[in-house]
């Protein structure tokens, strides 16, 4: 079926937590491999090349879209799984710094570009917040990924050198997830969540997991245990409510099941690495068991619906 609008011009924000969860799979496989002989590294290779193809894929269309009419990231930004689409650009945009890595490519310029992203979009998503009208404004699990994004930083910025810029955007990420935390729970007793949005609950695993990665390659031991028992208490009650998270159907909202379940195998490779024994193997075996199949499905039907123009009908996505 042909599309009277080309695909550039409605390419959706939705496809970049999507995005994310690839490339942090792809960096979880590679990783794994170091830590446990029994996992190839040639699958984490493999996966990371196509991960940042697939990035790459739609960043240029979305960059098109964005330089072809840039009020048009104002108007993608009318509903907070677009923002945080956005913000998980930046984020991806960090990683594939990390990801470029094992090739022996260091890109300090690649890292930079995301932290500025990740400013950008705190911003711009700051902008229309404001300009909503008062009874619309709310917290969200979707804004972790805009104000606690600069999480993902030292995941790359430490091995590049920017270890004191890494802990400047760590700090300010708890900062930031300590008010969005507290608004949240707030906003979860007064407001029921939707059952379209229900998968977002997902995204309460990742922010706690990437702090344990940050704060574990910055050599913060304590703080990296704190969050790593803290992650996996989380990851064990969320996997116990994926019915409920699931019944309202499939939408674009499942990326949200991507980069948490792939943040949780990450900091699970991390924990074998510092030595915490067979509950953090079998953690690994877990997030790659579950992580694999889930995250390659979204990368698939993420391509399908964009392609034929129902991811961006679905997601809401302005038109350039």
């Amino acid at each position: 079926m042909l599309l009277d609008t080309p695909l550039w011009r409605q390419t959706p924000p939705a496809a970049f937590p999507v995005c994310l969860g690839f490339m942090s799979l792809a960096l979880g496989w590679t990783n794994a491999s170091h830590v446990m002989p029994a996992i190839s590294e040639d699958i984490g290779h493999l996966l990371l090349a196509a991960s940042t193809g697939y990035f790459i894929w739609f960043l240029v269309f979305y960059l098109r879209k964005v330089l072809s009419r840039p009020k048009v990231m104002l108007e993608d930004m009318q509903t907070a799984p677009a923002r945080a689409g956005i913000a998980a650009m930046a984020m991806t945009m960090m990683l594939l710094a990390a990801a470029l890595l094992p090739f022996g490519i260091s890109v300090p310029l690649v890292w930079w570009t995301g932290v500025v992203l990740q400013v950008i979009a705190s911003v711009v998503v700051l902008h229309a917040t404001w300009d909503e009208p008062p009874e619309k404004r709310h917290f969200s699990t979707f804004q972790y990924l805009t104000f606690v994004g600069p999480v993902v930083g030292p995941i790359a910025g430490v091995p590049l050198g920017y270890v004191w810029e890494s802990k400047l955007l760590i700090d300010a990420a708890l900062v930031a997830y300590v008010i969005v935390t507290a608004g949240i729970v707030l906003t979860i007793r007064r407001d029921p969540i939707p059952a379209a949005l229900r998968p977002s609950v997902m995204i309460f695993l990742a922010p706690l997991c990437l702090f344990a990665l940050g704060y574990g390659v910055l050599g913060f031991e304590m703080a990296f245990t704190v969050f790593y028992w803290a992650g996996s208490v989380v990851a064990l009650g969320l996997l116990l409510l994926v019915p409920w998270m699931t019944r309202g159907g499939y939408t674009p909202v499942w990326g949200a099941f991507t980069f948490p379940i792939a943040a949780f195998l990450n900091v699970q490779v991390m924990a074998v690495a510092k030595g915490h024994g067979i509950l953090a193997v079998f953690g690994v075996y877990a997030g790659l068991v579950i992580g694999t199949p889930v995250i390659l499905y979204m990368v698939y039907r993420t391509v399908m619906e964009w392609v034929t123009g129902d991811l961006a009908k679905k997601s809401h996505a302005a038109t350039a």
